[in-house]
């Protein structure tokens, strides 16, 4: 079985075509500037690199760029687009009216659309790719792998917020989570890598990137994780302030001029470990500046690991125990310092690391990075998203 892996974003499209048979990767690729000036396609096959330039006005034109050069004679994996058994698509959110994926009909798409306002910044990218996959592939069964469903698990002492509870009912004002897909695949990698059964396993997955977020995972069952009603919550990230008083925004508002739409704005793309630092967003950048000397940027990287500790720590009393803690996305699976930086003092709760095989190089690989003495198995995991939706598409259209 061949299936078709599609992530778009608002001037953006990924895919992965996936042999299922082997769970191996034939092709993947992506359309940049998507209704921006310079629009390009970078294909990637066994073989190398097609970089195609041409005008996509919008995301029906990517789609079918794409689709044309899947079957290209010199460059294509397919001879036609029978071959493709089915399409899964990434989506934010399921708005809890999914508790898992789904296969697309218009009753869905039309949950979908009526669920974007709970993602603004994601779900109309979402949406316009699954119309223009639809449009240019009628006949093709699709799936809708939304990142919320994972956590979809969690009890409603911890997804729910102290609001009125009206607002609740009446507006799904409540804690969904992301990176679900990420969460699911390495958690699962690590309960395999532990040797036994999901049940009595007690997990702590960190999936620390440009969004981070992290979960707490008890019998292979998402039981709280830290993003909340937005991506915006948790731990302070690139360019995303993380948790912070609400009531900072009505002070902003009142100094600075803004709007409420101001005020999320700001505290989406201005804050974060780029805000701190005045440097960056990239840890890359972080970690070199601070070895320099640079005080802002230690000061982002100590706030960062502070807040990913203290919700370490919140899990562990939750879950009452941990038997390990998984490091994954790309500061989880590149960045050694962050990861020492978390790990430290934290004795109390048998966690330690091994300072050696810390600073292995990211090879694709599980790494069990463990210390000695440590009563917690410390792994990095690269992540897998597309995969999992692979997985679940497949699963879903063989049902």
């Amino acid at each position: 079985m061949k299936i078709l892996v599609v992530n778009a974003g608002s001037s953006s499209l990924k895919y992965q075509l996936f042999d299922m048979d082997t769970e191996s990767v034939i092709v993947k690729g992506g359309v940049e500037r998507i209704g921006i000036r310079g629009s390009v396609l970078h294909h990637k096959w066994a073989q190398g690199e097609k970089v195609i330039e041409q005008d996509m006005p919008n995301h029906k034109v990517a789609m079918q760029a794409v689709l044309d050069a899947l079957v290209h004679p010199e460059y294509g994996a397919i001879h036609s687009m029978s071959e493709i058994d089915a399409v899964g698509h990434r989506v934010l959110h399921s708005g809890g009216d999914f508790d898992g994926s789904v296969l697309l009909d218009d009753e869905v798409l039309k949950i979908c659309k009526k669920n974007a306002e709970l993602g603004p910044l994601h779900m109309p990218a979402n949406i316009l790719g699954i119309e223009a996959c639809r449009e240019v592939m009628p006949h093709t069964p699709m799936a809708l792998v939304f990142d919320t469903a994972f956590h979809a698990t969690m009890p409603p002492h911890a997804y729910m917020y102290a609001v009125d509870y009206d607002d609740y009912k009446n507006y799904k004002v409540r804690k969904y989570g992301f990176h679900g897909t990420s969460h699911k695949y390495v958690s699962q990698e690590a309960i395999k890598y532990l040797g036994r059964g999901a049940a009595g396993t007690k997990i702590i997955t960190a999936h620390l990137g440009g969004g981070s977020s992290l979960s707490a995972v008890m019998d292979g069952k998402c039981v709280d994780t830290s993003m909340g009603f937005t991506p915006l919550a948790g731990v302070p990230m690139g360019t995303r302030s993380g948790d912070i008083d609400p009531a900072v925004l009505e002070f902003l508002a009142a100094k600075k001029g803004y709007t409420v739409l101001d005020c999320i704005n700001y505290l989406n793309k201005q804050c974060g470990v780029a805000g701190i630092s005045g440097i960056s967003s990239d840890f890359r950048d972080l970690t070199k500046a601070a070895a320099e000397g640079n005080e802002r940027a230690q000061l982002a990287l100590d706030m960062f690991a502070y807040a990913v500790k203290k919700y370490i720590g919140s899990y562990i009393a939750a879950m009452d125990g941990l038997d390990c803690l998984v490091f994954t996305a790309g500061i989880g699976e590149n960045t050694w310092q962050v990861r020492e930086m978390i790990c430290d003092k934290m004795d109390c709760f048998g966690i330690a690391l091994d300072a050696e095989k810390n600073r292995l190089k990211n090879d694709g690989a599980i790494h069990d990075i463990t210390g000695e003495g440590s009563k917690v198995k410390v792994l990095v995991i690269p992540t897998n998203e597309e995969l999992v939706i692979a997985r679940e598409t497949k699963e879903l259209v063989e049902a």
